[in-house]
Formats: structure tokens, C-alpha cells, sequence
């Protein structure tokens, strides 16, 4: 059997004082014309680097967030499609939810460096506007409504939850 190269990324659900949580527009490149994908910010885990400390660069780069506390972990994804991640076989994504004040996006990183990694926007979207979204965006998760509605419903789950594509 051939081994599976998976790229680890962190995530963070960011939910506001109005449970509204932040996600990113990624604007994917594809032969046929772009995809738009919205999905919590975060990113790859580097070589050496703890699953916390990851998160924590990547808030502060994407969006300027800075989180003391260690976030409980409260979703892991793990997607095997070969070309679901360039360069990898899939991907492997853990969720820790952050609770912040809203706030403007704005992090270290500059609007070109943003564009190099297909995030063109941010937005603070209502569960509601999540659940009856029909346009042609996409969600990462596809059903972002339903986990992110138990865990405003339920708060921290046990154990994180298991997430689908």
C-alpha cells in the first residue's frame, strides 16, 4: 500500500459575541474558472511546530488575532482526494474554538501575501446566513451549518467532533 502524504492544518473557529463566526473568501484557481471557498482561517502545521503555536501564527498572520489561553479542540477533519491540496494527497484540518469580541480582520500578513494563498476577504457570517446560503460558494466543511450549529447549541464537545468533506 502507498503512503498517504496529508497536509496537517489548524483552524480556528472564531465566534463573536453574536455567535457570528469569521471565516476567509479563498478564490481557487481551476482551469474551468475560479472556485470560491469559505473556511475558518488557520494553516499548515511546519515542521517542528506544536498544533497551538501553528494556530496561533497563522491568526495573528491571517487576521490579526492574538489568543492566550490554549482553545479547546473541538472538530478534526481528514479529507483523502488527491488534489484536494496541491502538493498532497489530502488534508488533515483540527478545529479549536476561539472566542473573541468582533472585530476587523487585519494581520501581519499584506494584502499580496494574502493573495498567494487565495484569500481575497473576510467575512462574519450569521448561522442562519450559513444554512440558507444557495449561491455558488462553497463551505469547508461543505456543511459547516450543522457542526457549527451543535456546537453553538451544545458548546465544547467531549471529544472533537468528526467532520465530512
Amino acid at each position: 500500500m502507498a503512503l498517504v502524504h496529508l497536509r496537517h492544518s489548524v483552524r480556528a473557529v472564531v465566534l463573536d459575541e453574536g455567535d457570528r463566526i469569521l471565516l476567509c473568501r479563498f478564490v481557487i484557481p481551476e482551469p474551468t474558472g475560479p472556485i470560491v471557498v469559505w473556511a475558518a482561517p488557520g494553516g499548515g502545521v511546519e515542521r517542528g511546530e506544536s498544533v497551538l503555536a501553528a494556530l496561533r501564527r497563522e491568526l495573528h498572520e491571517e487576521v490579526g488575532l492574538a489568543i492566550d489561553a490554549d482553545p479547546p479542540h473541538v472538530w478534526h477533519q481528514e479529507v483523502i482526494e488527491p488534489g484536494h491540496a496541491v502538493g498532497y494527497d489530502g488534508v488533515i484540518n483540527d478545529y479549536f474554538l476561539v472566542r473573541a469580541a468582533s472585530f476587523h480582520p487585519r494581520g501581519a500578513m499584506s494584502d499580496d501575501e494574502l493573495a498567494a494563498e487565495n484569500i481575497d476577504g473576510f467575512r462574519w457570517w450569521r448561522l442562519p446566513d450559513i444554512a440558507d446560503y444557495r449561491g455558488s460558494d462553497l463551505f469547508s466543511p461543505r456543511d459547516l451549518a450543522t457542526p457549527l450549529a451543535a456546537l453553538i447549541a451544545g458548546g465544547v464537545p467531549a471529544e472533537a467532533v468528526p467532520l465530512g468533506l
